[in-house]
């Protein structure tokens, strides 16, 4: 479908400074598709989106008239567009060709050369003005549309329009601001993961993925988001071969095994589970697995980053120690400092994770409480049972306190 021919000022504003540019913007809105202050014809034509390839804004290729009304592909970069006032063409009718999806953003972007301004404050149509404009090098207008994006209230739903725009890993810094902001709202809104664990469900995968990515993520162990990333993924690739693929190379990267329980790690070496790569996710548990138990050996051998760093888990990790002879037994060794013990007051709690003995799963509990009775807080740490809580066995708790 062709619209109506844009008329165009040969040189104009990608001519002056950028700091110049853009204070004199707003003196050319009336130069706009006028035939009085243009030389230069801008034919363009929106095709279906079905007609062009994939990325054709990226793509898009320009032509031009010669006098016998043939076409030619013009080999100069269509980037130029714009931004060198098509000195590229000694030709005075242009025609460009997008998709008719790109049709609004396109004329927008016209505009906006010329008055220095945009008609829209909708999140969708500013992203897609915001890639036109990174596309054609327009800067003043990138900054623009960048500026609108991150002044305005963000939601979830507009979060997850700039995570799967599908933009570009080359796209300049104003595109990656926004897109940082976004990040940093789903990651701040699922702060507390057991709260949204349900919603959590219905987000895409550049949101998990913002949303794992965060160390201040609140969850009680780091292996229920090894399950969460499992049933997630599940839930949205029916597809066996697709859904190996997204967890070995998009998902199970966000897990941070070394925070991972014993047993789940156990769990993970003897699963058969086909949706996982066994080799290397069992290369990564191993190398957990030798950290922990040669922890003086090994130190430094997982480097202290981003991917490793502990989460503010619910659950406090513990090391235990098992021994069959002369009996059944663990030692359980868990490390709370003075801080976190302080945090504790007026009222609060601390849960281990769960440890095996005799056919039980145990915790512990450190707690800070009130009595009600003379209105004194105390401080106690207490044995708890998972389940049946009908224990024959003999429990022996010991509390040390150091000299």
């Amino acid at each position: 479908m062709e619209r109506p021919p844009r008329r165009m000022a040969g040189s104009g504003v990608s001519a002056l400074p950028e700091a110049e540019a853009e204070t004199k913007l707003e003196c050319f809105d009336f130069a706009f598709n006028s035939e009085k202050f243009s030389d230069r014809l801008l034919r363009i034509e929106f095709v279906a989106g079905d007609d062009l390839a994939e990325g054709s804004l990226t793509d898009c290729a320009r032509h031009r008239k010669d006098n016998g009304d043939k076409r030619q592909r013009i080999d100069s970069s269509p980037t130029m567009l714009f931004s060198n006032g098509m000195k590229e063409s000694d030709q005075t009718h242009l025609t460009i060709r997008i998709a008719d999806s790109e049709e609004n953003a396109l004329m927008e972007l016209l505009s906006f050369m010329y008055s220095g301004k945009l008609t829209t404050t909708e999140p969708s149509l500013l992203l897609d003005i915001l890639m036109s404009a990174d596309k054609f090098e327009v800067p003043s207008c990138m900054r623009h549309c960048s500026q609108l994006l991150t002044s305005l209230p963000m939601t979830t739903e507009s979060a997850l329009l700039y995570l799967d725009h599908g933009c570009s890993s080359l796209l300049a810094a104003e595109a990656h601001s926004v897109i940082g902001a976004a990040k940093q709202f789903l990651a701040e809104k699922f702060r507390d993961f057991d709260k949204f664990c349900d919603e959590a469900m219905d987000i895409s995968l550049a949101g998990v993925e913002a949303i794992f990515s965060s160390t201040d993520i609140h969850v009680e162990s780091e292996d229920d988001i090894y399950n969460f990333l499992l049933r997630w993924a599940r839930a949205r690739y029916l597809e066996s071969n697709e859904r190996r693929k997204i967890l070995s190379s998009r998902l199970l990267p966000l897990v941070r095994f070394n925070h991972m329980t014993g047993s789940a790690l156990q769990e993970i070496l003897t699963s058969t589970d086909t949706d996982i790569d066994h080799e290397l996710v069992t290369k990564r548990v191993t190398e957990v697995l030798l950290q922990k138990g040669y922890a003086a050996q090994l130190e430094g051998a997982l480097a202290a980053d981003a991917t490793t760093a502990e989460r503010a888990y619910i659950r406090k990790p513990m090391k235990v120690v098992a021994f069959d002879q002369p009996c059944r037994q663990v030692i359980v060794y868990w490390d709370l400092t003075l801080q976190e013990c302080s945090r504790l007051f007026p009222s609060g709690e601390i849960l281990s994770h769960p440890f095996h003995l005799a056919g039980h799963w145990f915790y512990i509990v450190t707690i800070c409480e009130m009595v009600e009775q003379n209105k004194l807080h105390r401080f106690g740490l207490i044995l708890g049972i998972l389940g049946d809580s009908t224990c024959k066995d003999r429990v022996v708790r010991e509390v040390c306190q150091p000299l």
